[in-house]
């Protein structure tokens, strides 16, 4: 899809995004540089994050950093590069999240559901704590998004635990948002089913049929979440904060006729 040109929101700032080799965190990196933006970049794989730095036009405004999204050196690694290379940091992106289970809670492995937790609910906490420490919120316009889902809104057959801990990190979203003001903005955003790998399984087998659900038509595209991404973290969202963003193209309408 195409989207009308950014503008520059983000000039001299640094931001940090998760799990962004590609999808949605892959298009909030894009869409922060566009606006002015310097990045580090994360994922577990090294090769995918140079992939992601190369599709991000490479040059001195990107930088990735390799490791798990729940490992507290990884964190402290990647945020003392932002500070190092950049000179600080002033916007965090929650995005890193995994599912590794299907199929009804009753018949959850507790395994499974620890990892969950940790990658998609306790990371996001390491990572806003250890931002905190090396500086976000010490400039004014500092904020933190959390990549949520409209799993954590409402009864998702299949994907239970992984809507638990959307549910969660929603909670966390609220929470933070309540300690940190002023100084740090933190709000979420929930998507519906946008086209990466990671949902793929929702809608491979049958995407026009997926997309029928949908009023606007069309399944998200992960510029879309980009854009509001961005919006949230920049100055236009100043007096936002504590707040989930839907965007689901509509989906939430036919709930409520």
């Amino acid at each position: 899809m195409s989207s009308p040109a950014p503008g520059r929101r983000f000039v001299g700032q640094i931001a940090l995004v998760t799990a962004a080799s590609r999808g949605i965190g892959l298009a909030v990196a894009r869409r922060l540089m566009a606006e002015g933006a310097r990045v580090v970049i994360t994922a577990r794989r090294p090769d995918g994050l140079a992939a992601a730095v190369e599709a991000l036009g490479g040059g001195p405004d990107v930088v990735s950093v390799a490791g798990a999204a729940d490992s507290p050196e990884h964190q402290e690694e990647a945020v003392g590069t932002a500070v190092r290379e950049f000179g600080g940091l002033d916007v965090l992106v929650n995005n890193a999240g995994i599912n590794p289970a299907y199929g009804p809670l009753s018949e959850l492995e507790e395994s499974a559901a620890r990892k969950i937790m940790e990658v998609n609910v306790l990371a996001a906490l390491g990572w806003t704590r250890r931002a905190l420490a090396a500086g976000l919120g010490r400039n004014a316009g500092a904020a933190v998004v959390n990549m949520a889902s409209v799993a954590g809104l409402a009864p998702s057959p299949g994907i239970a635990y992984y809507g638990v801990s959307k549910s969660a990190l929603i909670g966390l979203t609220v929470h933070l948002a309540a300690e940190l003001a002023p100084r740090v903005r933190v709000n979420a955003i929930a998507p519906a089913v946008v086209k990466t790998r990671f949902s793929a399984a929702l809608y491979e087998q049958d995407e026009a049929r997926a997309a029928a659900a949908y009023p606007l038509g069309r399944l998200g595209d992960p510029a879309d979440i980009g854009a509001a991404a961005a919006f949230l973290a920049s100055s236009d969202a100043a007096w936002i904060t504590g707040q989930t963003l839907v965007v689901d193209g509509g989906a939430g309408l036919r709930t409520r006729l």
